[in-house]
């Protein structure tokens, strides 16, 4: 399916700030797909049910010419039927308990 013209006008017409929110948003959503074609996500080693990744995240200051920052890890796991999240940090440390 074609990208509409009128889209690519839009985006080609953003700023620099609005073009980073626009490229978080677009990650989240590869990122939250489940379908075939995004088996490229930056994930870590699974263990127990949890799944580490290596993620950019937006600060959220305004002014901020910067973002995305990172990146970041974060561990991933279901629990009551939710997904969960934690951030873990710029390295992921041998403490995780994890392999490879």
């Amino acid at each position: 399916m074609p990208i509409d013209r009128d889209l690519i006008r839009s985006v080609r017409a953003l700023d620099e700030y609005d073009l980073r929110r626009l490229m978080i948003f677009v990650r989240g959503l590869l990122l939250n797909s489940e379908g075939p074609g995004f088996a490229d996500r930056e994930e870590g080693p699974r263990r127990s049910g949890v799944t580490y990744r290596l993620e950019e995240v937006r600060c959220g200051k305004r002014g901020c010419h910067r973002c995305p920052h990172g990146p970041y890890w974060y561990a991933y796991w279901r629990e009551d039927g939710r997904q969960r999240s934690r951030y873990i940090g710029k390295t992921l440390p041998s403490a995780q308990g994890v392999d490879g």
